[in-house]
């Protein structure tokens, strides 16, 4: 039997990663034991901390695929945040909780999306659906990934499923949610080993809206200015960037965990779209985007209905 390859986006984030592997865990209860989980990028230091805590290995980088290679799908259904070749792969099942979009198969597949604040919350109904027991380690990589994309609960993305379904992974693991929500989320706040150009792709996505090519990357911070220090140096890269893939519009949004808001880096061609969407002006080539910590739910939203 071909072998199933398992993975979520490119710049991969907790949920990414764990989905990747609590998918194949259950893909193997279930009797399908041709899976396995990869990664399509390097961990952040968030993950990392994650999988370290729970002593479960990292996947290994998938660098390509065969034409008609089965895969899975997790945390991502476009082809652009997915692997080189994806349009040519045999997609078996998608597991997500983002809009559809620039998605085609030439084959019937399962798909399932829920408009819900983690892929792990998805996967947690599949557990359930399927009787399959949730372990300590599954639950803590489930957590994890619901902790990471919610932002402990603080994020609009965040649904009252994904709280209620962590509180249940929480008793399985045996975890307090707040004392390891907040350890895990400052573990990925660090950012001192980081170059640059390592900074604008821990968490970067691309979009195209009407003709628009736009990247919002995001980092998560304990201090905004630590971050705007390297002001000079963010917009180097990101100016490189744009002329390399011929990118618009590129919003770096730099969150501030602790405070709940956010300030952009605006750069392009087309900031208008930033500055229409927000109602405000771009000053120094920044904006404070007071409640804003959801790229999913608070950006690509304005930003693709402004993009004309």
């Amino acid at each position: 039997m071909e072998k199933t390859l398992i993975f979520g986006h490119k710049n991969p984030d907790t949920d990414s990663i764990t989905s990747s592997i609590v998918m194949e865990h259950l893909e193997r209860k279930l009797g399908n034991n041709e899976v396995k989980a990869y990664k399509l990028g390097k961990v952040n230091k968030e993950t990392e901390f994650v999988l370290n805590y729970f002593k479960v290995a990292e996947p290994e980088t998938l660098e390509s695929i065969e034409e008609k290679a089965n895969v899975i799908l997790v945390d991502h259904n476009t082809f652009s945040q997915s692997i080189d070749g994806i349009e040519k792969a045999n997609i078996l099942k998608v597991i997500d909780h983002h809009c559809i979009t620039g998605f085609e198969t030439a084959n019937p597949l399962f798909y399932m999306a829920e408009p819900v604040g983690c892929t792990e919350t998805i996967l947690y109904g599949l557990y359930k659906q399927h009787d399959v027991e949730i372990d300590k380690t599954i639950a803590g990589l489930m957590l994890s990934a619901i902790i990471s994309d919610t932002l402990l609960f603080k994020s609009p993305t965040c649904t009252e499923k994904d709280v209620q379904i962590a509180k249940e992974l929480a008793k399985i693991a045996e975890i307090d949610i707040e004392t390891y929500g907040m350890e895990m989320l400052k573990a990925g706040t660090d950012l001192s080993d980081f170059s640059p150009e390592e900074i604008i792709n821990i968490d970067s996505k691309k979009m195209e809206a009407n003709g628009v090519n736009m990247q919002v990357a995001q980092v998560n911070t304990a201090s905004i200015e630590e971050v705007l220090k390297d002001q000079d140096k963010l917009e180097n890269v990101m100016q490189a960037f744009m002329k390399e893939n011929g990118i618009n519009l590129f919003v770096l949004l730099i969150t501030d965990i602790v405070n709940s808001n956010s300030e952009a880096i605006v750069l392009g061609d087309r900031t208008d779209i930033a500055e229409k969407g927000f109602n405000k002006k771009i000053e120094n080539n920044r904006m404070f985007l007071e409640g804003v910590v959801s790229r999913k739910k608070q950006v690509f939203p304005i930003l693709i209905e402004f993009a004309k």
